[in-house]
């Protein structure tokens, strides 16, 4: 009947849109999920520079194939805001037709926070003292063309490093790329291994270049994609182009991805599940099943798939407003895992605020909309919101029942930097009456939690500059302030200060 519920939902949001044309547990850190697109999209995580062409009759028959990596059933070279075919590195000398496709990442961030107004600390405080953590990824992202619609990716990625006060403290926490890390020492683990096939319906088609997790050819824009194996839940639902990427946008995870989606995932981020994407030239409808954790913010997939599983469905809605393209997404999400029950254990002295003993397959709602939007060729912009019930235990990425946040992104071309951005961007958080009642009489998320509370919205302002010093070498600074951390108003606010590189190739 759920499932039901969820295609209902769908079914009425199609009719009133109106289209146009694991491993090691981490140091407390919540599975803050991917990072790059989750996909793994270009990983500069820049707006796709496909070029839409019609059909072509001279063009060869074994170049009739799709593109069927992450982006394949999100990106449209009908949205191309900002970079055209040239500007991007992966767009030069690229060849029309591949078998192969070898991409790679390094990304290094330090974040400092002082000393800030603390009457008191609890278990899963942040601590008000001076803390200098650094994390470190790098990843492979490996493809291989099956036959002319399929293909199969291989991820393979490093992490190490540390998190502020063992990344507990902050709702929004200040580095999304920390949701990889299990281990201070780097240690290395698969982050996606999938299979996709793309069915074209004919018609129009799209050119897609090579870049990480997508090899180059041909796509029927009229199409569905289906992919199944391990990735990530937020690789192709909730994206946008202007922060989707803790790597080389803005790091807040609360700004990368809706915050009120407890989206599946295993601690590091990623889980085994199975998307299917139908694509047209003005919209796109996706479904996604998969499997989730054992434990909250586990590192062990719950193999009782039956009883613990996350269901996803979400309508993108493509259009231009005042000449200038934008997208729509709005989504749906029901959850069913060992979730415990904030109202169990605040309110039953038995369980002693302990919600792991209330724990039982239970579900779990909500519900998130985005809208992406180009304002020049400089200047882009994300309005994204997000409501989840919050009756039962944040699981699998971090303790945030509502949502809204606004950002800014800009490209340098004005002062003769045109591959450097600059981003502006704040995000509220709340949580639900009994989620709150829940941390107020002392209990714990697995992230935060003060021993007791002053309730108050978490709101965070973030910017940053990111700084091109070579072809694929990019510096970013990074400034945060977050008020009323873990919603507290008794704590903070918080300065963060960071510095981050990123490379590719």
């Amino acid at each position: 009947m759920r499932l039901g519920l969820l295609v209902l939902w769908a079914g009425l949001t199609i009719r009133l849109s109106v289209p146009l044309a694991a491993q090691e547990q981490p140091l407390g850190e919540p599975s803050g999920k991917p990072t790059v697109a989750a996909e793994e999209q270009p990983i500069s995580r820049l707006p796709p520079t496909d070029v839409t062409i019609a059909s072509r009759p001279d063009r060869p028959a074994e170049a009739r194939a799709d593109d069927t990596g992450a982006n394949a059933s999100s990106r449209n070279s009908w949205w191309s805001p900002w970079f055209g075919p040239g500007d991007s590195p992966e767009a030069e000398g690229a060849s029309d037709w591949q078998e192969w496709t070898v991409h790679g990442q390094t990304t290094i961030i330090t974040d400092r926070h002082g000393p800030f107004r603390s009457p008191y600390i609890g278990p899963h405080s942040l601590l008000p003292i001076y803390e200098v953590p650094t994390s470190q990824t790098s990843t492979l992202f490996l493809g291989r063309r099956l036959w002319d619609d399929a293909a199969i990716y291989f991820n393979p990625e490093v992490a190490g490093g540390r998190g502020f006060s063992s990344v507990n403290g902050i709702a929004g926490f200040p580095n999304a790329e920390i949701t990889r890390v299990g281990k201070p020492q780097p240690t290395p683990y698969i982050a996606r291994l999938f299979v996709a096939q793309t069915f074209g319906f004919g018609g129009e088609q799209e050119k897609v270049l090579d870049s990480a997790n997508n090899i180059a050819g041909y796509r029927d824009i009229s199409r569905i994609t289906v992919r199944v194996g391990k990735f990530a839940a937020t690789d192709d639902i909730d994206d946008n182009y202007y922060s989707h990427d803790g790597r080389t946008q803005f790091w807040n995870w609360a700004l990368v991805w809706n915050g009120a989606w407890d989206y599946p995932a295993d601690v590091r981020g990623y889980t085994w599940g199975g998307l299917i994407d139908f694509n047209q030239k003005d919209w796109a409808l996706r479904y996604g099943l998969f499997a989730e954790p054992k434990v909250a913010n586990g590192a062990d997939l719950d193999p009782r798939f039956s009883q613990a599983h996350g269901q996803i469905i979400e309508l993108e809605n493509r259009f231009n407003f005042y000449d200038r393209p934008g997208i729509l997404r709005s989504m749906a999400y029901l959850n069913r895992a060992d979730m415990g029950s904030y109202a169990a254990a605040t309110n039953d002295p038995a369980f002693g605020l302990d919600i792991a003993l209330t724990r039982r397959y239970s579900y779990k709602y909500g519900f998130g909309i985005g809208w992406e939007q180009q304002w020049t060729d400089d200047l882009g912009m994300l309005l994204r919101a997000g409501w989840s019930d919050g009756h039962n235990e944040t699981w699998a990425f971090t303790p945030i029942d509502r949502t809204i946040a606004l950002a800014f992104v800009r490209k340098g071309t004005k002062w003769d930097r045109p591959r450097d951005t600059v981003g502006l961007a704040t995000v509220w958080n709340g949580i639900a009456a009994v989620h709150r009642n829940y941390l107020a009489a002392g209990g714990l998320d697995f992230n935060i939690g003060d021993g007791q509370l002053s309730y108050a919205w978490e709101n965070i302002y973030e910017t940053y500059y990111r700084y091109q010093i070579k072809n694929n070498i990019w510096v970013q600074g990074d400034l945060q302030y977050v008020i009323n951390p873990a919603y507290n108003s008794a704590r903070g606010p918080v300065f963060v200060q960071g510095i981050g590189v990123h490379a590719e190739f």
